[in-house]
Protein backbone atom coordinates (compact mmCIF):
# COMPACT_ATOMS: atom_id res chain seq x y z
CA UNK A 1 0.00 0.00 0.00
CA UNK A 2 1.53 3.15 -1.05
CA UNK A 3 1.33 6.31 0.77
CA UNK A 4 0.48 9.40 -0.18
CA UNK A 5 3.26 12.65 0.62
CA UNK A 6 1.11 14.82 3.13
CA UNK A 7 0.45 18.30 1.75
CA UNK A 8 -0.58 20.65 3.73
CA UNK A 9 -2.92 23.83 2.00
CA UNK A 10 -2.95 27.25 3.41
CA UNK A 11 -5.68 29.91 1.90
CA UNK A 12 -3.69 33.36 1.78
CA UNK A 13 -6.35 36.24 0.89
CA UNK A 14 -5.22 39.28 0.32
CA UNK A 15 -1.78 40.16 1.94
CA UNK A 16 -0.31 37.99 4.32
CA UNK A 17 1.88 39.89 6.37
CA UNK A 18 5.13 37.65 8.21
CA UNK A 19 6.49 39.84 11.62
CA UNK A 20 10.00 38.25 12.46
CA UNK A 21 12.71 39.17 14.58
CA UNK A 22 14.03 41.36 11.83
CA UNK A 23 11.26 43.24 10.65
CA UNK A 24 7.70 42.92 8.58
CA UNK A 25 7.21 40.63 5.51
CA UNK A 26 4.65 40.90 3.16
CA UNK A 27 3.41 38.56 0.67
CA UNK A 28 3.61 40.29 -2.74
CA UNK A 29 0.00 38.83 -4.42
CA UNK A 30 -2.26 40.88 -3.62
CA UNK A 31 -4.70 38.63 -4.85
CA UNK A 32 -6.42 35.33 -2.95
CA UNK A 33 -3.74 32.83 -3.49
CA UNK A 34 -3.74 29.14 -2.35
CA UNK A 35 0.04 27.99 -0.64
CA UNK A 36 0.40 24.50 -1.16
CA UNK A 37 3.11 23.05 1.54
CA UNK A 38 5.07 19.79 0.52
CA UNK A 39 6.32 18.40 3.99
CA UNK A 40 7.30 15.40 2.40
CA UNK A 41 11.00 16.89 3.06
CA UNK A 42 13.79 16.72 5.45
CA UNK A 43 16.56 19.36 6.28
CA UNK A 44 19.75 18.97 7.21
CA UNK A 45 21.77 21.43 8.38
CA UNK A 46 25.73 21.28 7.75
CA UNK A 47 26.88 24.82 8.75
CA UNK A 48 24.70 27.69 9.75
CA UNK A 49 27.42 30.14 8.54
CA UNK A 50 27.58 31.78 5.34
CA UNK A 51 30.73 30.10 3.18
CA UNK A 52 29.47 30.26 -0.56
CA UNK A 53 26.68 31.13 -3.02
CA UNK A 54 27.91 27.69 -5.05
CA UNK A 55 27.99 23.97 -3.95
CA UNK A 56 28.56 20.76 -5.08
CA UNK A 57 28.36 17.22 -4.00
CA UNK A 58 30.92 14.02 -4.41
CA UNK A 59 32.26 11.30 -2.61
CA UNK A 60 35.46 13.71 -1.46
CA UNK A 61 36.90 10.91 0.79
CA UNK A 62 36.27 7.75 -0.78
CA UNK A 63 33.78 6.25 1.90
CA UNK A 64 30.75 5.33 -0.28
CA UNK A 65 29.11 8.48 1.25
CA UNK A 66 28.12 11.41 -0.52
CA UNK A 67 29.69 14.69 0.73
CA UNK A 68 28.82 18.45 -0.06
CA UNK A 69 31.69 20.94 -0.75
CA UNK A 70 30.75 24.74 -0.12
CA UNK A 71 33.70 27.26 -1.19
CA UNK A 72 36.34 26.63 1.26
CA UNK A 73 35.39 23.89 2.89
CA UNK A 74 33.80 20.43 2.38
CA UNK A 75 31.59 18.57 4.73
CA UNK A 76 32.21 14.86 5.10
CA UNK A 77 29.04 12.79 5.79
CA UNK A 78 27.44 11.50 7.92
CA UNK A 79 28.81 13.70 10.67
CA UNK A 80 29.36 16.84 8.15
CA UNK A 81 32.68 17.67 9.57
CA UNK A 82 34.41 19.92 7.87
CA UNK A 83 37.57 20.13 6.07
CA UNK A 84 39.63 23.11 4.40
CA UNK A 85 39.85 23.08 0.60
CA UNK A 86 41.62 26.27 0.60
CA UNK A 87 42.43 29.09 2.66
CA UNK A 88 39.35 30.36 4.14
CA UNK A 89 37.43 33.47 4.12
CA UNK A 90 35.02 35.45 6.41
CA UNK A 91 32.43 36.75 4.61
CA UNK A 92 29.96 38.54 6.33
CA UNK A 93 26.02 37.65 4.92
CA UNK A 94 24.94 41.73 5.40
CA UNK A 95 27.62 42.91 3.72
CA UNK A 96 30.27 41.21 1.40
CA UNK A 97 29.72 38.69 -1.03
CA UNK A 98 31.69 35.05 -1.19
CA UNK A 99 34.44 33.89 -3.21
CA UNK A 100 32.43 30.62 -4.28
CA UNK A 101 29.51 31.74 -6.88
CA UNK A 102 29.23 28.37 -8.87
CA UNK A 103 30.72 25.34 -8.02
CA UNK A 104 31.12 22.23 -9.26
CA UNK A 105 32.53 18.37 -8.90
CA UNK A 106 34.04 16.46 -11.45
CA UNK A 107 36.96 13.92 -11.34
CA UNK A 108 39.16 16.20 -13.47
CA UNK A 109 42.74 14.62 -13.51
CA UNK A 110 41.19 11.30 -14.16
CA UNK A 111 42.46 9.16 -10.71
CA UNK A 112 39.47 8.76 -9.80
CA UNK A 113 38.73 10.88 -7.14
CA UNK A 114 35.98 13.77 -7.22
CA UNK A 115 37.98 17.19 -7.47
CA UNK A 116 36.54 21.09 -7.48
CA UNK A 117 35.95 23.36 -9.69
CA UNK A 118 35.11 26.76 -7.97
CA UNK A 119 34.11 29.85 -9.52
CA UNK A 120 34.46 33.35 -7.64
CA UNK A 121 33.64 36.62 -7.87
CA UNK A 122 32.34 37.26 -11.43
CA UNK A 123 34.74 38.32 -13.78
CA UNK A 124 37.95 37.40 -12.27
CA UNK A 125 40.29 34.37 -12.80
CA UNK A 126 39.12 31.06 -11.43
CA UNK A 127 40.52 27.58 -10.92
CA UNK A 128 40.34 24.15 -10.23
CA UNK A 129 41.35 22.10 -6.68
CA UNK A 130 43.16 18.74 -6.63
CA UNK A 131 41.80 16.40 -4.33
CA UNK A 132 45.01 14.68 -2.19
CA UNK A 133 42.79 11.81 -1.72
CA UNK A 134 42.49 12.24 2.03
CA UNK A 135 46.37 13.72 2.64
CA UNK A 136 46.22 16.44 4.90
CA UNK A 137 46.47 20.22 3.86
CA UNK A 138 44.84 22.39 1.29
CA UNK A 139 43.76 21.05 -2.03
CA UNK A 140 46.57 22.76 -4.77
CA UNK A 141 44.93 25.04 -6.83
CA UNK A 142 45.08 24.82 -11.27
CA UNK A 143 44.05 28.13 -12.69
CA UNK A 144 41.25 27.07 -15.64
CA UNK A 145 40.94 30.48 -17.25
CA UNK A 146 41.18 34.52 -16.98
CA UNK A 147 37.61 35.48 -16.50
CA UNK A 148 34.51 33.65 -16.17
CA UNK A 149 31.64 36.32 -17.16
CA UNK A 150 28.07 36.14 -16.64
CA UNK A 151 26.60 34.97 -13.52
CA UNK A 152 25.49 31.58 -14.64
CA UNK A 153 28.66 29.97 -15.75
CA UNK A 154 27.20 26.56 -16.61
CA UNK A 155 29.20 22.92 -16.51
CA UNK A 156 27.55 20.41 -19.22
CA UNK A 157 27.95 18.58 -22.60
CA UNK A 158 27.31 20.75 -25.55
CA UNK A 159 29.73 19.09 -27.78
CA UNK A 160 28.07 15.92 -27.75
CA UNK A 161 31.24 14.18 -26.49
CA UNK A 162 30.03 12.79 -23.71
CA UNK A 163 32.51 14.96 -21.17
CA UNK A 164 30.67 18.50 -19.20
CA UNK A 165 32.35 21.85 -20.52
CA UNK A 166 32.52 25.06 -19.07
CA UNK A 167 30.04 27.54 -20.56
CA UNK A 168 30.49 31.44 -20.15
CA UNK A 169 31.64 34.61 -21.36
CA UNK A 170 35.05 35.41 -21.43
CA UNK A 171 37.04 39.36 -21.07
CA UNK A 172 38.73 40.97 -22.83
CA UNK A 173 37.77 38.95 -25.41
CA UNK A 174 34.11 39.87 -25.39
CA UNK A 175 32.82 36.52 -26.92
CA UNK A 176 30.69 33.88 -25.52
CA UNK A 177 32.21 30.55 -25.50
CA UNK A 178 33.39 27.27 -23.62
CA UNK A 179 36.12 25.56 -21.98
CA UNK A 180 36.96 21.79 -22.51
CA UNK A 181 38.51 19.96 -20.11
CA UNK A 182 42.49 19.29 -21.42
CA UNK A 183 44.01 15.82 -22.46
CA UNK A 184 45.72 13.93 -19.58
CA UNK A 185 49.15 15.19 -20.11
CA UNK A 186 47.83 19.16 -20.37
CA UNK A 187 45.42 18.44 -16.85
CA UNK A 188 47.38 20.88 -14.74
CA UNK A 189 47.96 23.70 -18.01
CA UNK A 190 45.54 26.76 -18.40
CA UNK A 191 42.02 25.15 -20.11
CA UNK A 192 41.73 26.39 -24.15
CA UNK A 193 38.61 28.56 -24.65
CA UNK A 194 36.74 28.02 -27.49
CA UNK A 195 34.57 31.20 -28.30
CA UNK A 196 31.07 30.55 -30.32
CA UNK A 197 30.40 34.58 -30.75
CA UNK A 198 32.21 37.46 -32.32
CA UNK A 199 33.51 40.13 -30.22
CA UNK A 200 30.89 42.27 -28.98
CA UNK A 201 28.88 44.96 -27.04
CA UNK A 202 29.13 42.80 -23.36
CA UNK A 203 26.24 43.74 -22.33
CA UNK A 204 24.12 42.22 -25.09
CA UNK A 205 25.80 39.20 -25.77
CA UNK A 206 26.35 37.81 -22.54
CA UNK A 207 30.02 38.51 -21.54
CA UNK A 208 29.84 41.16 -18.97
CA UNK A 209 30.63 40.04 -16.01
CA UNK A 210 27.40 40.99 -14.30
CA UNK A 211 25.34 39.61 -17.10
CA UNK A 212 22.19 37.74 -16.18
CA UNK A 213 21.27 34.60 -17.76
CA UNK A 214 22.98 31.46 -19.36
CA UNK A 215 21.46 28.61 -20.83
CA UNK A 216 22.23 25.60 -23.41
CA UNK A 217 19.72 23.30 -25.00
CA UNK A 218 18.15 22.55 -28.61
CA UNK A 219 16.04 24.68 -29.30
CA UNK A 220 15.50 24.36 -32.77
CA UNK A 221 15.13 20.93 -32.58
CA UNK A 222 18.21 19.76 -34.90
CA UNK A 223 19.68 17.68 -31.85
CA UNK A 224 22.45 19.65 -31.05
CA UNK A 225 22.83 21.78 -27.76
CA UNK A 226 22.56 25.35 -28.69
CA UNK A 227 23.65 28.48 -25.83
CA UNK A 228 20.70 30.96 -25.23
CA UNK A 229 20.75 34.42 -23.58
CA UNK A 230 17.71 37.10 -22.63
CA UNK A 231 19.51 38.73 -26.12
CA UNK A 232 19.14 35.73 -28.56
CA UNK A 233 20.35 32.41 -29.05
CA UNK A 234 24.02 30.57 -31.16
CA UNK A 235 23.24 27.84 -32.79
CA UNK A 236 25.46 25.23 -32.80
CA UNK A 237 27.05 24.37 -35.98
CA UNK A 238 26.62 20.85 -37.69
CA UNK A 239 30.35 20.22 -37.51
CA UNK A 240 32.53 21.40 -34.29
CA UNK A 241 35.76 23.01 -36.94
CA UNK A 242 36.08 26.16 -34.68
CA UNK A 243 33.75 28.31 -36.95
CA UNK A 244 31.79 30.71 -34.67
CA UNK A 245 28.07 30.08 -34.33
CA UNK A 246 25.20 31.84 -35.79
CA UNK A 247 23.41 34.36 -33.65
CA UNK A 248 19.35 34.44 -33.47
CA UNK A 249 18.98 38.09 -31.90
CA UNK A 250 15.73 38.00 -29.84
CA UNK A 251 14.28 39.89 -26.74
CA UNK A 252 13.21 37.67 -23.60
CA UNK A 253 10.80 41.03 -22.73
CA UNK A 254 7.77 40.85 -21.02
CA UNK A 255 6.57 43.40 -24.10
CA UNK A 256 7.65 43.62 -27.93
CA UNK A 257 9.56 46.83 -27.00
CA UNK A 258 10.72 46.03 -23.87
CA UNK A 259 14.66 45.21 -22.66
CA UNK A 260 15.44 41.91 -22.28
CA UNK A 261 14.55 40.35 -18.86
CA UNK A 262 17.48 39.82 -16.36
CA UNK A 263 17.36 36.50 -15.59
CA UNK A 264 19.39 32.96 -13.81
CA UNK A 265 19.49 29.41 -15.57
CA UNK A 266 17.44 29.51 -19.01
CA UNK A 267 16.00 26.21 -19.96
CA UNK A 268 14.71 24.54 -23.12
CA UNK A 269 10.73 22.82 -23.45
CA UNK A 270 8.14 22.38 -25.56
CA UNK A 271 5.36 24.06 -23.18
CA UNK A 272 2.40 23.38 -25.08
CA UNK A 273 3.62 20.18 -26.93
CA UNK A 274 3.27 21.90 -30.70
CA UNK A 275 6.44 20.45 -31.87
CA UNK A 276 8.48 23.83 -30.80
CA UNK A 277 10.60 24.47 -28.40
CA UNK A 278 9.87 27.12 -25.34
CA UNK A 279 12.00 28.97 -23.07
CA UNK A 280 11.75 29.08 -19.32
CA UNK A 281 13.54 31.50 -17.06
CA UNK A 282 13.79 32.99 -13.47
CA UNK A 283 14.50 36.71 -12.36
CA UNK A 284 17.92 37.00 -10.48
CA UNK A 285 16.96 40.14 -8.87
CA UNK A 286 13.74 41.23 -9.15
CA UNK A 287 10.32 39.19 -9.27
CA UNK A 288 9.55 36.64 -11.74
CA UNK A 289 8.90 32.75 -12.83
CA UNK A 290 8.84 33.43 -16.67
CA UNK A 291 7.97 31.48 -19.66
CA UNK A 292 8.20 32.19 -23.48
CA UNK A 293 6.36 30.79 -26.30
CA UNK A 294 8.02 30.22 -29.89
CA UNK A 295 5.15 30.81 -31.87
CA UNK A 296 7.12 30.25 -35.07
CA UNK A 297 7.20 33.94 -36.24
CA UNK A 298 10.27 34.44 -36.29
CA UNK A 299 12.15 35.94 -33.47
CA UNK A 300 9.28 36.93 -31.17
CA UNK A 301 9.10 35.40 -28.13
CA UNK A 302 5.37 36.20 -26.06
CA UNK A 303 5.85 36.28 -22.44
CA UNK A 304 3.78 34.55 -20.11
CA UNK A 305 3.94 34.91 -15.93
CA UNK A 306 4.38 31.82 -13.95
CA UNK A 307 4.69 33.09 -10.85
CA UNK A 308 5.55 37.56 -9.72
CA UNK A 309 5.50 36.47 -5.69
CA UNK A 310 8.93 35.65 -4.80
CA UNK A 311 12.13 37.72 -5.48
CA UNK A 312 15.65 36.67 -6.45
CA UNK A 313 15.23 33.46 -8.36
CA UNK A 314 18.67 33.68 -8.53
CA UNK A 315 19.41 30.25 -10.32
CA UNK A 316 16.60 27.74 -11.20
CA UNK A 317 16.96 24.14 -12.29
CA UNK A 318 14.37 21.90 -14.55
CA UNK A 319 14.42 18.35 -13.35
CA UNK A 320 11.58 15.04 -13.06
CA UNK A 321 11.47 15.24 -9.51
CA UNK A 322 8.62 13.18 -8.77
CA UNK A 323 9.19 10.77 -10.86
CA UNK A 324 5.27 10.84 -12.66
CA UNK A 325 6.97 11.45 -15.58
CA UNK A 326 6.13 16.13 -15.67
CA UNK A 327 8.99 17.68 -15.02
CA UNK A 328 9.33 20.47 -12.58
CA UNK A 329 11.00 23.79 -12.03
CA UNK A 330 13.14 24.24 -9.12
CA UNK A 331 13.92 27.77 -6.95
CA UNK A 332 14.10 29.69 -4.18
CA UNK A 333 15.16 32.98 -2.99
CA UNK A 334 18.28 33.88 -2.92
CA UNK A 335 18.68 35.61 0.54
CA UNK A 336 20.22 39.27 1.13
CA UNK A 337 21.69 38.86 -2.45
CA UNK A 338 22.27 42.43 -2.98
CA UNK A 339 22.95 42.83 1.07
CA UNK A 340 19.33 44.79 1.65
CA UNK A 341 18.85 46.67 -1.93
CA UNK A 342 16.77 43.98 -4.12
CA UNK A 343 12.86 44.06 -3.83
CA UNK A 344 11.42 41.71 -1.43
CA UNK A 345 14.98 41.14 0.39
CA UNK A 346 13.06 41.04 3.93
CA UNK A 347 10.38 38.98 2.69
CA UNK A 348 10.31 34.82 4.13
CA UNK A 349 13.06 32.82 2.25
CA UNK A 350 11.33 30.04 0.81
CA UNK A 351 12.44 26.72 -1.70
CA UNK A 352 9.58 26.37 -5.01
CA UNK A 353 8.97 24.02 -6.98
CA UNK A 354 6.59 24.05 -10.15
CA UNK A 355 5.10 20.85 -11.38
CA UNK A 356 4.69 21.24 -15.48
CA UNK A 357 1.57 19.70 -17.00
CA UNK A 358 1.08 19.98 -20.21
CA UNK A 359 -1.52 18.66 -23.04
CA UNK A 360 -0.90 18.85 -26.74
CA UNK A 361 -2.47 22.28 -28.08
CA UNK A 362 -3.06 23.97 -24.34
CA UNK A 363 -0.86 26.20 -22.23
CA UNK A 364 0.63 24.29 -19.75
CA UNK A 365 -0.30 24.22 -16.12
CA UNK A 366 2.43 25.50 -13.39
CA UNK A 367 1.75 23.95 -9.91
CA UNK A 368 3.78 25.29 -6.84
CA UNK A 369 4.74 23.84 -4.26
CA UNK A 370 6.57 25.28 -1.33
CA UNK A 371 8.84 22.77 0.39
CA UNK A 372 8.45 22.88 3.95
CA UNK A 373 11.61 21.75 5.07
CA UNK A 374 12.93 24.91 3.01
CA UNK A 375 11.82 27.17 5.08
CA UNK A 376 14.61 30.06 5.36
CA UNK A 377 17.29 28.25 3.77
CA UNK A 378 16.97 29.67 0.22
CA UNK A 379 19.23 29.66 -2.65
CA UNK A 380 22.50 31.03 -4.04
CA UNK A 381 23.47 31.37 -7.47
CA UNK A 382 23.81 28.16 -8.01
CA UNK A 383 22.80 24.76 -6.36
CA UNK A 384 22.74 20.95 -6.96
CA UNK A 385 19.61 18.30 -7.23
CA UNK A 386 20.75 14.55 -7.19
CA UNK A 387 19.83 11.40 -5.14
CA UNK A 388 22.29 12.10 -2.42
CA UNK A 389 21.11 9.60 -0.15
CA UNK A 390 20.81 6.74 -2.58
CA UNK A 391 16.86 6.12 -2.02
CA UNK A 392 15.76 6.78 -5.26
CA UNK A 393 14.37 10.31 -4.37
CA UNK A 394 16.13 13.22 -6.09
CA UNK A 395 17.24 15.76 -3.13
CA UNK A 396 18.28 19.28 -2.80
CA UNK A 397 21.65 20.66 -1.83
CA UNK A 398 22.12 24.58 -1.00
CA UNK A 399 24.79 27.21 0.07
CA UNK A 400 24.00 30.52 0.31
CA UNK A 401 23.56 33.27 2.96
CA UNK A 402 21.74 31.00 5.44
CA UNK A 403 24.41 28.70 5.53
CA UNK A 404 24.63 25.15 3.79
CA UNK A 405 21.64 22.90 3.71
CA UNK A 406 20.76 19.48 2.17
CA UNK A 407 16.64 19.11 1.57
CA UNK A 408 15.90 15.00 1.79
CA UNK A 409 13.03 14.00 -0.49
CA UNK A 410 11.52 11.05 2.10
CA UNK A 411 11.27 8.11 0.37
CA UNK A 412 7.85 6.58 -0.90
CA UNK A 413 6.13 4.27 0.94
Amino acid sequence: MCRRPHVIVRQVVFSLCFLLACGTFVLRDAHAAEIVVDDNWTRIKLDETFRAEGVATGDFNHDGLMDVAAGDYWYAAPDWKKHEVRPVGEYKWNGSYSQCFVEFAHDISGDGWDDLIIVGFPGDPFSWYENPQNAEGHWKKHEIWTSACNETVLFTDITGDGKPELVLGSQPERQMGYLEIPPADKIRERWKFVPISEPGDPAQNGTFKYYHGLGAGDFNGDGRADVLIPHGWWEQPEKLDGSLWAFHPWKLAEKPDGAPLPAANIHVIDLDLDGDHDVIMSSAHKYGVWWFENTGAGKEMVFHKIDDTVSQTHALLMVALKGNGNPHLVTGKRFWAHNGSDPGEREPVAMLTYEIIREKGQPPKFVRREIGAGLDTGIGTQFEIRDFNADGQLDVILSNKKGVNVLLQKPKL
